[in-house]
């Protein structure tokens, strides 16, 4: 059966080959690129046009600035039209669904710039609306995680919207542009200590499919997170939103307890808001009188919050739970039975202290859903119960009982999966475009990184060779490490060529370590002029390297001419 067969049919696809709509996609933007290389005098035949992925890397509102600005001098440069491929993670995810909204956005990116600008630096998304889009969440859907409540309560933040559109839907308007696609990981195959480095964590969402990159496993991307059994869809669920995928793709925080207290306060500040404006949106619409008992509730659930920021950073939460205890008891007429006693709480094991509090919370969600299993107490300890389990971007295993040998036996045993930000393995989104069949000449690979401005390039190269894929070798000269160039390139034989450009650099800025922590990645929106500011040191980049990316691109126009 074809691709497009098993596409329409709501089957999944197992090959190593483009699904048939990216096939043809890829033909015609060839002849975008063979054109406008035509216009750079940079002559060829068609057989010799190289395709070329521009990659960013995560790194939060940073990121999406900085893959902003540097789009804006790639188009001003002339090169935009060269480029195939646009991948990201994390934070440039979230620069292009803003872009991709637009129809055609490319050929009117000064336009599209501007309204992106306005936005980010305009009002945050209001309450009321926020809520709405959680509750819709929660109820739509057979698997609530954390990724909502982030999508929610963080990225509207950042992105100052709440975008309902769908990624399948878009494609038709996008005649002109790159080929996007989004990058996160598989949560269990990154855990999995697969000591040849044979498991394959990296997943891939364009607008015609999803799935795993290196193994060849895809579904179509309206069909993700429907139930498969064998191969055949059984279970529909909607799409994802883009909002939501913003938020699978930027779940920066879904790695590791140390993260825990951040989004426990988070949650504080929410639950904090909900209540009172709840109860009065309630009543404005005339609903059911006031249940005298909700109030008490609710407060159960703050004192549960605060109870494990207690926990969490060392403190005595016993007043805190003698009046979760009491209020249960009162609650229930005296019938209230906690399974875990307080004793049994030691803060000097800070390990067994949290697993301490996860049983508790779970206990008294538990307890509390009894007496109150309606909006929105529902959401609120489902919220709770999936930050002690620490459940994030869960959707069902479409390849789950599928019979073939092609796959891990790991992808095939489990009900659900968990997808998370991939930056938390590698932050950038090397290895979709390094699939072979998107035969990739050129890789551009611009680098928002908080850290180490060469961490993923030499990450990914290193990450190539145990999986045995070409990739360049990458050596960095010890004096470029605290002092960063703006411009790399490695090369190697029968490899792509990559280009690695560091945000913050010893030429576009004086001082890089103050303008790290001017654009950290987790902190307030920034501000109006502090985009503008950014975007021109991005740009910069860009501009101050044009002659050395068309000779780049040139190379790889003879190289490939001579293959």
């Amino acid at each position: 059966m074809s691709a497009s067969k098993l596409q329409e049919s709501g089957e999944v696809r197992i090959a190593h080959t483009l699904h048939t709509k990216e096939d043809e996609f890829v033909f015609e933007r060839r002849k975008t690129v063979f054109q406008s290389l035509q216009e750079l005098k940079i002559y060829c035949s068609e057989d010799a046009v190289p395709n070329i992925a521009l990659l960013g890397s995560g790194g939060g509102q940073r990121a999406m600035v900085g893959l902003l600005g540097s789009l804006v001098q790639l188009d001003k440069a002339g090169l935009l039209d060269c480029i195939l491929y646009l991948s990201g993670v994390s934070g440039s995810t979230w620069c292009m669904a803003s872009l991709y909204q637009e129809p055609d956005w490319s050929t009117k990116l000064e336009t599209v710039k501007d309204q992106i600008i306005r936005r980010i630096s305009g009002p945050r998304v209001s309450w009321e609306d926020a809520l709405a889009k959680l509750k819709k969440y929660y109820y739509e859907k057979d698997h609530f995680s954390l990724t909502d409540v982030w999508a929610v309560m963080v990225v509207t933040e950042y992105v100052k919207e709440i975008d309902e559109g769908k990624l399948s839907d878009q494609w038709d308007q996008h005649n002109k542009d790159p080929f996007p696609i989004y990058t996160v990981i598989d949560k269990q195959c990154k855990q999995c200590k697969d000591e040849e480095g044979t498991e394959d964590p990296w997943f891939e969402i364009s607008p015609h499919e999803a799935g795993y990159s290196l193994t060849g496993a895809f579904v179509e991307t309206s069909s993700f997170g429907s139930q498969f059994v064998n191969g055949s869809k059984k279970k529909p669920q909607d799409e994802m939103d883009m909002l939501y995928l913003q938020a699978l793709c930027g779940s920066v925080l879904a790695d590791g307890d140390k993260n825990k207290e951040f989004l426990w306060q988070k949650i504080k500040d929410f639950f904090k808001d909900l209540y009172p404006k709840w109860l009065r949106m309630s009543e404005e619409m005339r609903e059911e009188p006031k249940d005298p008992s909700a109030e008490k509730g609710y407060q159960v659930l703050m004192d549960l919050v605060d109870m494990n920021l207690a926990v969490l950073n060392g403190k005595d939460p016993s007043d805190l739970d003698q009046s979760i205890r009491n209020t249960l008891n009162e609650l229930s007429g005296g019938k209230s039975q906690l399974i875990f006693p307080i004793e049994k709480l030691n803060l000097k094991d800070k390990e067994a202290a949290v697993r301490y509090m996860n049983e508790h919370t779970e206990d008294v969600c538990k307890n509390l859903s009894h007496r109150f299993s309606s909006w929105p107490f529902d959401v609120l300890e489902s919220i709770q119960e999936c930050m002690v389990q620490w459940i994030w971007g869960r959707k069902y295993d479409f390849l789950q009982n599928m019979n073939d040998e092609a796959l891990p036996s790991t992808l095939l045993e489990s009900e659900m999966r968990d997808y998370e930000d991939a930056g938390l393995l590698l932050n950038s989104p090397y290895f979709p475009v390094l699939r072979k069949e998107r035969n990739t000449d050129l890789i551009i690979s611009l680098d928002f990184s908080e850290g180490d401005p060469f961490m993923t390039v030499r990450e990914a190269a290193e990450m190539c060779k145990k999986r045995k894929i070409p990739f360049p070798e990458v050596n960095i000269p010890s004096e470029d490490v605290k002092k960063p160039k703006d411009f790399y390139v490695f090369k190697g034989t029968n490899t792509p060529t990559v280009i690695h450009i560091p945000l913050f650099n010893v030429v576009n800025c004086g001082d890089i370590e103050t303008l790290r922590n001017k654009y950290r990645t987790l902190q307030v929106p920034y501000s109006a002029e502090m985009i503008t500011d950014l975007m021109e040191v991005a740009g910069k980049n860009i501009s101050n390297n044009r002659e050395k990316l068309l000779e780049q691109i040139g190379a790889a126009v003879r190289q490939k001419g001579h293959n």
